[in-house]
């Protein structure tokens, strides 16, 4: 084993990490504006509506995100179209089709999550709503979107978790994020072991992080909703 190598790459595993965690929080800021509407509109009174947002998270859960990202970076560039718009600037360029690949994906569990959790509501709820007179754009903000985001913690601290590991696969469109800093280091030193278990070391340390801050928000926000003991 050559641990002195990891120690002089020390500085590119640092911009990796970055990469990383900017990949990771944008994809999941941007998906959590997308699936808090679309949330609602998954549970629609209106079969067209419904059936819609259904049909676009069964695309984006039902195939592989790996899948996605290369339709978006390799099989766009094929369509002359797209080619010779105003998008192909952004579209050409790795980091935009990265992102665009996630945000779509995570948006699409997110919303499956957020709105099973709007169904998860007790009916008491709403009608203690209504019976204050609130219009339903308060009721949302106020008494809907409050409850849905407390219950759909522990699922939605999975969801950042995935997204994480996930960030990985932007190193198969030459992004040099954790996995593909550990990828170069393999091909220039011709070492295997070293580079993947510093990056796997970096990947628990975050999730870690993730996990430990999600249980102490979950204690203080939601631990009305965990049984108790009688």
């Amino acid at each position: 084993m050559n641990w002195n190598i990891i120690g002089e790459n020390i500085p590119l595993y640092f911009t990796g990490m970055k990469l990383t965690l900017f990949l990771a929080f944008t994809s999941l800021t941007l998906s959590f504006i997308i699936a808090v509407p679309l949330s609602f509109l998954r549970n629609s009174a209106r079969r067209g509506v419904r059936y819609a947002v259904s049909a676009y998270t069964l695309l984006f859960r039902g195939t592989p995100l790996l899948v996605q990202l290369f339709l978006i970076y390799f099989g766009l560039a094929q369509f002359g179209l797209i080619r010779d718009s105003f998008i192909w600037p952004w579209l050409s360029s790795p980091l935009v089709c990265v992102l665009l690949a996630f945000v779509l994906n995570t948006a699409a569990y997110t919303t499956e999550i957020f709105a099973g959790a709007l169904r998860s509501i007790p009916i008491g709820e709403l009608e203690a709503a209504r019976a204050y007179g609130l219009p339903k754009r308060k009721q949302a903000i106020r008494i809907l979107v409050p409850a849905m985001l407390t219950r759909a913690l522990p699922l939605y601290g999975n969801e950042m978790i995935m997204m994480l590991h996930a960030t990985s696969l932007a190193s198969t469109v030459t992004l040099l994020e954790t996995t593909g800093v550990a990828r170069r280091i393999t091909l220039d030193n011709y070492i295997q072991f070293e580079p993947y278990v510093t990056a796997a070391g970096i990947y628990l340390t975050i999730t870690f992080v993730i996990i430990t801050s999600f249980q102490i928000v979950q204690r203080r926000f939601a631990g009305y909703l965990e049984p108790r003991s009688i």
